[in-house]
């Protein structure tokens, strides 16, 4: 399974809306080395995505949420 970046893109959100969990971070970079120094995405990268179990999350990561 394949992702094309969208400009913006973090590692974390790419797991959390792909995966279902910014806790999988480690599994999409062990996958695409090339592309560690990048921390914000420009579009059109293809990066492999893992095979994960499906899991319900129903709510962001803390750090995503905006305080306010």
């Amino acid at each position: 399974m394949t992702y094309i970046t969208r400009q913006g893109d973090m590692w974390d959100l790419i797991a959390h809306t792909q995966l279902g969990d910014a806790a999988h971070i480690d599994k999409i970079m062990n996958l695409n080395r090339q592309y560690r120094a990048y921390y914000i995405f420009p579009a059109g990268i293809e990066l492999e995505l893992p095979a994960v179990s499906p899991g319900v999350v129903d709510e962001m990561p803390p750090w995503r949420l905006v305080a306010g």
